[in-house]
Parts: structure tokens; sequence; C-alpha cells
């Protein structure tokens, strides 16, 4: 199993911060099948002051570049989901410009 962690902000607006988290407490039932299917064994999305936090476990050969944006193209809901998400979202400063979710270097592991 692979685990990668990605950041996000939201968009600086209390009323769509709020909305956001509401849609995560209530995400479609074909965005989680579909995630799954591309081989994201679990994920978790934090949050604190606008910046998301994203904790992927996955298959060994999963590839983020690769194969997370497969998801989009298993179900037309998974496109209306990101599109949806988008609103609520940008760029980290500084983010490259192919990147979205931008990855994260891990710096320390406790064992």
């Amino acid at each position: 199993m692979n685990c990668f962690s990605m950041c996000l902000d939201l968009k600086n607006d209390p009323e769509a911060i709020e909305k956001y988290i509401h849609y995560h407490k209530n995400v479609w039932p074909e965005v989680e099948s579909a995630l799954k299917e591309v081989g994201i064994i679990s994920m978790r999305i934090f949050h604190t002051k606008g910046r998301l936090f994203m904790v992927m476990e996955t298959k060994d050969d999963f590839s983020p570049e690769i194969d997370f944006p497969k998801y989009l193209e298993i179900h037309h809901k998974c496109k209306e989901w990101d599109r949806l998400m988008q609103n609520f979202q940008q760029k980290i400063p500084g983010a490259k410009e192919s990147d979205w979710w931008s990855s994260m270097d891990l710096v320390y592991h406790l064992k």
C-alpha cells in the first residue's frame, strides 16, 4: 500500500467553506465508488483556516498523476462533482501550473 499527501486551498468565503464541508459529509456514492475503482483504498481530507490536506492510501501501483484523474471518466457524476468542488477551491500559492492538488513530500514518519 502507498500513501500520498496533497494540499489545496479553499476560497476565502466562509459560506462557501461551509458548503464545501457539507458536501463532503455527503459525498455522492458514484464518486466514492469511482475513487475506489481507480485504486484508492482510503482518503481523508482535513481542513484548517482555508487549507485542505488530503491523505490517500492506495494500491501499490497507484500513480496520483496517472490514476487519480481516471475517476472522472468512470461515471458522469464524477465530472459534475469535480466541477462543483472547483467552485470552492483554489491552488495553493506557488503551486505548479499543472497541479490542482499539490503533492507534499514526507519529511518525518514515526514508526
